[in-house]
């Protein structure tokens, strides 16, 4: 019982830090990418939003590397840094395919279509990129066994 009620404090405290540093995040992407689109009007939609992305994910990899995973094992900043961006790409990918369809399937051209688009895309990128990095860039920290209790390798 101890065990299961220390990963759900565990997985509640990630979750916290990891939407504390994803609110940030996104504070800075929808920022960037509404001076863009702004600033470059309809014809930078997509384009708008790959730079946005590029700039707040860098700021999320640092917040996750050094304050939402600190605790769990650190495989090496290029190896993580790169994995980070591979997954990144992916969620950005599912938030472009969320503006595409609004703005050329739908054909809502506009600064409020391309926001819900956004909301929409980074809500459903979020979920993704949080168990992704769990699982490959921030792995967790090794299972320590009390002395006297056989682990799974152990033979007798």
């Amino acid at each position: 019982m101890r065990g299961a009620y220390a990963r759900f404090a565990t997985l509640l405290h990630e979750l916290i830090k990891f939407g504390s540093v994803g609110a940030i995040a996104f504070v800075i992407n929808f920022g960037v990418v509404n001076i863009l689109w702004a600033m470059w009007g309809s014809e930078g939609t997509l384009s708008a939003k790959v730079i946005a992305t590029v700039v707040a994910a860098t700021f999320a990899y640092f917040g996750n590397r050094y304050w939402t995973f600190r605790h769990r094992e650190q495989s090496g900043l290029a190896r993580e840094y790169v994995l980070f961006f591979v997954l990144n790409g992916v969620g950005l990918l599912i938030e472009l395919i969320c503006l595409g369809l609004s703005r050329y399937t739908l054909g809502l051209d506009n600064i409020v279509a391309n926001n819900i688009a956004t909301l929409i895309g980074t809500g459903l990128g979020t979920l993704f990129r949080f168990w992704s990095y769990k699982r490959w860039v921030f792995m967790a920290p090794p299972v320590v066994q009390e002395e006297g209790q056989a682990g799974p390798l152990t033979t007798r």
